[in-house]
């Protein structure tokens, strides 16, 4: 077996300060990511208690337009953007009906 991995001596430098930002920008997101499910946790809660469905389709739908346009604004895929989003609208939208079940 060979192996692949790189052996030098002297770590590259520029390569290193990018990796820093990158974990750095992982990290915040990480941050945000929980910020934003504790926050809609506590609308799942509240649409449990009033009696509100967990979805919400036409919010959703806005969401995902204004967020491609922000992506579009930004030099971001703004598909990439939609299949991120609705990945998280997925997971929101499993708590909320284990909200209202509970």
């Amino acid at each position: 077996m060979s192996d692949n991995t790189q052996t030098s001596a002297a770590p590259d430098p520029v390569l290193a300060a990018f990796r820093k930002s990158i974990d750095n920008i992982d990290a915040a997101l990480i941050h945000i990511l929980a910020e934003r499910f504790r926050i809609t946790q506590a609308v799942g809660e509240y649409k449990a208690k009033a009696t509100l469905p967990p979805a919400d389709p036409d919010r959703e739908a806005r969401q995902i337009a204004r967020l491609r346009k922000l992506s579009e604004d930004a030099d971001l895929d703004p598909e990439f953007s939609e299949k991120f989003l609705r990945f998280i609208i997925e997971e929101v939208i499993r708590h909320h009906e284990r909200a209202a079940a509970g």
